[in-house]
């Protein structure tokens, strides 16, 4: 089969690789019908996360059909088509058991990280039954990609680990994929004010559309003044970091009210600074989560609805042998207008 490969930092190729092949009971092999690319793959390709070795199939994203199963898994069965979870739960370690997926002993964040990913034609699913979801009858496949990772994780790591409220004023630091998924799904709770802010004025208008209150171009360095006029120069119940630089943690820091959360979203690949000469004594929580995805029955339901509409957070179609090309777009968001891009079976 043909996969795409980490080749290192800066690199990246399209490779055969042999299709997998059951390894254990619990296992399933699905073809995949559609992936696309995570901001953390990027962060990948940079050399930020120490624990994707190079000669690893990337992604952690998409829909496919069951083209095998192990003797184990009872919840699925051959041409089923199915999403795929970017988190791994075996569901019986103590981790899983207190819905913390995302830690668990034999699973967790895995795919195109430690085990190889769904950036492929075949990908193994450790753990099948319950990492697996059956896909309704008529549902959007696209739509429901953006499920496997950025919308799940927009809603834990943002929106419940940033304790929205009805009511609350709420900045959003990244108008990414992720912050965008954060800006959705954090309208569940009814916030009084979301504030995006972000250095590129096309995803700014997007936020609009999506139901941004007000928009901030931190591009001149003053986004701080310019949030403390629309907060009448209170700040932010909930200031959600959506990037993972130092920049835009610093300012999260910057723009929180007395008593509010800094919720961390972003995958930071190098220090950042933690002012606690200036929040001591402010009864500020920072708060920081790897998705666990233990929202997605929830969050698919919405999705069944219409309560979400994640398909407008699609802007480009390609086929896998278009790869290098999606990640060359997807990679310059600022010129193509880009946000997520899906990459379709040939």
């Amino acid at each position: 089969m043909k996969a795409l490969i980490y080749k290192g930092p800066n690199a990246k190729a399209i490779e055969e690789r042999p299709k997998p092949e059951i390894g254990a009971p619990g296992d399933a092999i699905v073809r995949m019908l559609k992936t696309t690319i995570c901001g953390t793959d990027l962060h990948i390709l940079k050399g930020d996360v120490a624990s994707c070795q190079p000669g690893r199939i990337l992604g952690h994203e998409g829909v496919g059909v069951i083209d095998s199963v192990g003797a184990a898994v009872t919840a699925f069965h051959k041409d089923d088509h199915v999403l795929i979870s970017c988190v791994t739960a075996c569901a019986k370690c103590e981790y899983c058991r207190r819905g913390m997926y995302s830690h668990c002993l034999t699973g967790g964040w895995i795919l195109g990280n430690s085990i190889d990913g769904t950036q492929a034609e075949y990908v193994r699913i450790p753990h099948a039954d319950s990492s697996l979801y059956l896909i309704p009858s008529g549902a959007d496949e696209e739509a429901l990609v953006m499920l496997s990772d950025i919308l799940p994780t927009g809603f834990e790591c943002g929106v419940l680990n940033g304790k929205i409220t009805p009511g609350a004023t709420v900045a959003i630091v990244g108008a990414g994929p992720i912050g965008l998924a954060t800006l959705l799904t954090a309208q569940f709770y009814s916030p009084a004010q979301i504030i995006m802010i972000d250095l590129d004025n096309n995803r700014l208008a997007v936020a609009k559309r999506f139901g941004a209150t007000d928009t901030i171009n931190s591009g001149d360095g003053h986004a701080k003044e310019a949030l403390m006029r629309l907060t009448n120069n209170r700040g932010v119940d909930t200031a959600i970091e959506a990037v993972g630089i130092p920049a835009t943690f610093e300012l999260c820091q910057q723009i929180i009210a007395a008593g509010g959360t800094i919720a961390n979203i972003g995958v930071h690949g190098v220090p950042v600074s933690l002012h606690l000469e200036q929040l001591w004594d402010r009864n500020i929580s920072i708060t920081t989560r790897l998705v666990d995805t233990v929202s997605m029955p929830v969050l698919l339901k919405s999705l069944s609805t219409g309560k979400i509409d994640a398909s407008q957070l699609i802007t480009h179609h390609f086929k896998f042998a278009q790869m290098l090309e999606a990640y060359d777009t997807f990679a310059h968001a600022a010129e193509t207008k880009s946000l997520k891009v899906i990459i379709e079976a040939d």
